[in-house]
């Protein structure tokens, strides 16, 4: 974890010495307490090279994790496999029922909910002052979005954000794993997601029997092809939804503010015509950010790739960083330029079964947010430096200062 601690500068350029090695680098991992012992890992840092293992499901394989460190073989037969641990078909299937929740016409059905709710926030932020961008932003839309998808009763939000800060303190989200908190954030980590699981089990018996217009009525019903989820897989989808879609949402607009305030011409390039200019803008931040760090692969048959033999049972992790960073792909690549095109960045995760369903939901979320904010506070900008939280899979941000008006208000 002292690696994950350094400045982030400080890491991109370990990772710019990694891509000019040519071939992945192997690195050996510490024992964590009640952690399956690692066997160590290649590292993937060129763009090329996380694309090919991404596309190639059939050797690179996500089962039997693909989370660092890797859980316990006895947390899934508890809790369920979420989807980003699965191969085909059983990724195949599940992927065919939740696709429900992100099509265009779900997404423009949520829209207006989106818009409302952004328009709340700014609210919010007019009556009681500007302090920290993170809490009083950042962290509150995507999850009041999901929520609202799901269907969760407004008053158990505040509650499901706790759960959430408690799932994601332990196993390399959040936190030193070898810090002396350690069993403790772990038996906290498991006791909130036994919390979730239970909240989103009862919602989902209730809309089996009492189907409304939320994602769970959806998922819980059968589609037209027979096919739904089961309880204890809504309650592995939940999860997934609220650590990926929250974190990633969460951490694109803390990283925006930031940019646009260290790249003022680039905030105003961008506010000359928003609705030209923003979805750019979006990849961009997205691509320069790197919202999610990395996701773990494992080697179903010997493979060639990036100049190395790989055995079967080898693992390697997909660091996304790294791989939109690779000067091979991006010109000027640490240059913050919404203008950027094309712009083939990993920011969601490698082309493939396992690139970000929620993707085009982050967009729409950050594309509403950012209007708000531009639109209702002029003079919007970070006003203190941002404090990076500690991590190996969520690049984070967890509290940034931020001030509007004129002169800072």
């Amino acid at each position: 974890m002292d690696f994950w601690n350094r400045p982030p500068q400080a890491r991109l350029a370990d990772f710019a010495l990694l891509r000019e090695v040519g071939r992945p680098v192997f690195f050996a991992e510490p024992r964590v307490p009640l952690i399956r012992a690692g066997r160590g890992f290649h590292a993937l840092v060129r763009h090329a090279d996380v694309v090919e293992a991404s596309r190639n499901a059939a050797v690179f394989s996500s089962e039997p994790a693909a989370t660092s460190p890797e859980p316990p073989p006895w947390l899934a037969k508890v809790f369920g496999t979420p989807m980003v641990n699965m191969d085909d078909p059983r990724h195949a299937r599940l992927r065919r029922i939740v696709f429900r929740a992100f099509t265009p016409k779900m997404l423009a059905r949520i829209e207006d909910d989106v818009r409302a709710t952004a328009t709340r926030i700014v609210d919010d932020v007019l009556a009681s002052g500007a302090q920290d961008f993170v809490a009083q932003v950042a962290a509150r839309l995507p999850i009041q979005v999901i929520c609202a998808m799901m269907g969760i009763p407004e008053k158990a939000r505040p509650y499901v954000l706790s759960r959430i800060d408690a799932m994601t303190e332990y196993s390399g989200v959040r936190g030193s794993l070898a810090s002396p908190r350690t069993m403790r954030l772990l038996y906290g980590n498991l006791r909130a997601i036994v919390d979730l699981h239970r909240l989103v089990a009862r919602l989902g018996r209730h809309r089996r029997e009492h189907p409304a217009g939320d994602l769970v009525s959806a998922l819980v019903n059968a589609n037209p092809d027979g096919e739904r989820l089961s309880v204890a897989e809504l309650g592995s989808f939940f999860d997934l939804l609220l650590v990926a879609g929250n974190e990633t949402t969460r951490n694109a607009l803390s990283h925006g503010l930031a940019l646009f305030t260290e790249h003022p011409e680039q905030r105003e390039l961008l506010l000359d015509d928003y609705d030209a200019r923003v979805g750019p803008a979006i990849e961009e931040i997205v691509r320069h950010a790197s919202p999610i760090i990395q996701f773990r692969r494992t080697l179903k048959t010997a493979y060639e790739l990036g100049g190395h033999a790989f055995a079967p049972g080898d693992k390697v992790v997909l660091f996304y960083p790294a791989a939109n960073r690779d000067p091979e792909v991006f010109t000027d690549p640490d240059a913050f330029d919404i203008a950027r095109s094309p712009n083939p960045h990993v920011g969601f995760g490698g082309p493939g079964p396992h690139l970000c369903l929620g993707a085009n939901l982050a967009r729409m979320e950050l594309k509403i947010m950012f209007r708000e904010l531009f639109t209702r506070l002029p003079g919007l900008r970070a006003s203190g430096a941002p404090e990076y939280l500690l991590s190996s899979f969520d690049n984070g941000i967890t509290r940034l200062p931020f001030a509007y008006g004129p002169s800072g208000r």
